[in-house]
């Protein structure tokens, strides 16, 4: 199942779960991570399935090699094969008719678009790329292509809370010392980290106010992939794109 959010102003904003694809155990079933172990066939097919039932062209979807850092492309399309898959964090595009996609099990994702620039951007925040100002890179960016933060719409897709996301004090004070918003507890008393939270702090810092974050819980939620929780799995996918 995927769920779509639409904006007035035509910015298109969608999230998968792990249902409706073709992928086997531990995938099951809706894997659209190539680099997770699942056959490569199940993830073309279920790249395919969730980009028509979006109304997109699978082959107008650019995918990233995600590495955990903070750089960022600004792209007009795929490149064409595997191996001009870009090995970052972060791509934007002002062309249109281009979806750009991100792949989580527990990060954050982050969906921004300027429907008036008709520019729009997907990002991989993870706990180092929040840290390292992934999100930032992108929103400047989107800047130098014309875009607003004012006219930026933000969307943060499934991911684990800060409730479930338990790192040792070190780790937290070390992420708190740069995004204080951060900091956090879990259920069960613990040192954790929020990264949505901190995402959606520097959001507001950049002056992007039209922001909504996922209630869901990647861990916590036995419909979404989650890597924390059980490691060998697959991958959700996040989609942007304007009309």
């Amino acid at each position: 199942m995927i769920r779509q959010r639409d904006t007035v102003s035509g910015a298109h904003f969608a999230f998968t779960d792990r249902w409706g694809g073709v992928s086997a155990v531990p995938y099951e079933e809706l894997n659209l991570g190539g680099a997770v172990g699942d056959g490569p066939d199940a993830v073309r097919t279920n790249r395919e399935l969730a980009a028509k039932s979006l109304g997109l062209e699978p082959a107008q979807v650019v995918w990233m090699n995600q590495v955990h850092g903070s750089d960022v492309l600004v792209v007009d399309g795929p490149g064409g094969s595997a191996s001009a898959v870009p090995a970052v964090d972060a791509v934007v595009t002002a062309r249109r008719g281009v979806a750009l996609a991100v792949l989580t099990a527990d990060c954050t994702p982050v969906l921004l678009a300027d429907p008036v620039a008709q520019v729009v951007a997907a990002v991989h925040a993870g706990r180092p790329g929040m840290v390292a100002g992934v999100v930032p890179a992108a929103v400047r960016a989107m800047i130098e292509i014309g875009a607003e933060p004012s006219r930026i719409v933000a969307r943060t897709g499934p991911a684990v809370c800060g409730r479930c996301y338990e790192v040792p004090e070190e780790m937290r004070a070390e992420v708190a010392a740069v995004e204080p918003t951060a900091h956090a507890r879990t259920s069960w008393g613990t040192p954790a980290v929020d990264v949505a939270a901190g995402v959606h702090a520097q959001l507001e810092r950049l002056g992007v106010r039209d922001r909504e974050q996922s209630p869901v819980c990647t861990l916590e939620s036995g419909d979404h992939f989650s890597y924390r929780r059980d490691r060998t799995t697959g991958r959700l996918a996040s989609y942007v794109w304007l009309d």
